[in-house]
């Protein structure tokens, strides 16, 4: 069972073999999730901003806060920043 260096050939098959299955269920899901963007996209969804929904989702609610605290300082410092009282730029 074993072979050169001590590996054991079926073990190492099945691993491999393993591994080739789940790279073709990654694809598959893959497949699925950009077929599901596009029905979004056909009903006029911006599929860039679900994107963006669905990375937040993700993301723990502090670590979320915390990105959001920076990004409005570096928007304020740029003079980017929109004034909530009309919506404009600062």
């Amino acid at each position: 069972m074993s072979d050169a260096g001590g590996v054991a050939r079926d073990q190492l098959r099945a691993f491999v073999e393993r591994i080739e299955r789940l790279e073709e269920e990654k694809k598959t899901i893959s497949d699925d999730i950009k077929d599901v963007y596009g029905e979004a996209k056909a009903m006029g969804y911006d599929v860039k901003v679900m994107r963006k929904v669905v990375a937040i989702r993700k993301q723990d609610q502090n670590e979320r806060l915390e990105h959001e605290a920076i990004l409005d300082t570096y928007l304020h410092a740029l003079g980017m920043a929109l004034d909530p009282q009309d919506g404009e730029s600062e």
